[in-house]
């Protein structure tokens, strides 16, 4: 499967982070193009990930013949009319997450690719993690009986510093769609639901802890609007109680721990200690496994990527999927349901959640 990605700067990006050297390691997959938004950096991205063509117009990436999958790595922003020119151009379209700034455009976009008959893929990588895979498995096959509750904590150390990276600097902006909320808080309720069954009820409440951030290279103030906390409360449609707390500011060391309690015991994953505060994150960990907390060695067969980093490796067995069972990997619709529940967790607790189906 020949791939276009947009959005592959060759100077940072989860695109060079992640994405390519996935691709590098996969033989179902050759990248064949790369798109920015500049000419300087569209060759020079070419000519660093040795890539045969490089594009400004991301439409002209979408309809070039050598291209079966575009894959979009920009700001979330962007990501919908890129996507609509993949779909138009008839191609299967891999777009990270979050899919678009809204239920609705979410909800546009999916149906456009319904349509036009194209697939069209989330980048909701956790659930693929050996670690999750394999604590699904057991509790699908009823390993800790009937599940009566969930918890799951995630800290990242995003905004721990007062001064930070310009290059983060949207993304503390609540309109920008790329907040903890928004990116966490869908990887989280998307792991919750994978391993432990549908959500039926949910509340939740997000605030701003750090208001003011600067950013490093200029000294300017930002005025922080997107939420660095959400917590999440509720009931899986199976009946057991659910909660979430994640958070930004993590002056520790950040870690995420999903822990499934059933009436017969209590499976955990949670990430592993790393110097790399990337691992910690829910999307990305390696995840340790314990029952009732005793360590459980994960199977060999469901380690799909070894000798890849860890950034890499998770997205590089949500792209195996992709090539051999794409049944099982997270579409469109899937990200419209998460976009539903996150609408309705950031609304006040004052207001009743209704049931979703």
């Amino acid at each position: 499967m020949r791939v276009g990605i947009i959005g592959a700067s060759p100077e940072r990006g989860w695109a060079p982070r992640a994405h390519i050297p996935a691709l590098r390691a996969l033989p179902d997959f050759e990248l064949v193009a790369v798109a920015t938004s500049r000419e300087e950096s569209a060759r020079q991205a070419a000519e660093v990930f040795g890539v045969p063509l490089a594009f400004t117009n991301a439409t002209e990436l979408a309809q070039h013949p050598a291209v079966d999958l575009v894959v979009v790595t920009v700001k979330v922003a962007a990501h919908a009319g890129l996507v609509r020119a993949a779909i138009a151009a008839g191609k299967d379209v891999y777009c990270e997450w979050p899919l678009a700034l809204s239920v609705g455009d979410a909800a546009d976009l999916e149906q456009a690719a319904r349509e036009a008959g194209s697939r069209a893929f989330v980048g909701l990588q956790g659930r693929f993690s050996p670690g999750v895979a394999y604590v699904r498995d057991q509790v699908r096959a009823g390993a800790i009986g009937r599940i009566t509750s969930v918890r799951l904590s995630s800290s990242r150390s995003k905004g721990s510093a007062t001064a930070v990276p310009g290059w983060t600097a949207y993304t503390y902006d609540d309109s920008s769609g790329a907040g903890l909320v928004e990116v966490l808080g869908g990887h989280a309720l998307d792991l919750i639901e994978h391993v432990a069954g549908p959500i039926g009820r949910l509340v939740g409440h997000a605030t701003v802890q750090h208001p003011d951030h600067t950013i490093a290279e200029t000294g300017e103030l930002i005025h922080v609007t997107a939420p660095d906390t959400l917590d999440v409360i509720g009931e899986l449609t199976g009946g057991a109680a659910f909660s979430a707390h994640l958070h930004d500011g993590e002056p520790g060391v950040p870690a995420t721990r999903l822990e499934i309690t059933g009436t017969d015991g209590t499976m955990t994953v949670e990430s592993a200690p790393d110097d790399n505060p990337w691992a910690a994150q829910l999307q990305i960990s390696d995840f340790v496994v314990r029952r009732d907390a005793k360590p459980l060695d994960i199977p060999a067969s469901y380690r799909t990527t070894p000798g890849l980093a860890v950034e890499p490796a998770s997205v590089a067995r949500l792209y195996r999927q992709i090539a051999r069972s794409p049944g099982d990997v997270p579409t469109f619709a899937t990200a419209v349901r998460l976009h539903r529940l996150i609408d309705t967790a950031r609304r006040r607790p004052s207001v009743h959640a209704p049931v979703l189906r």
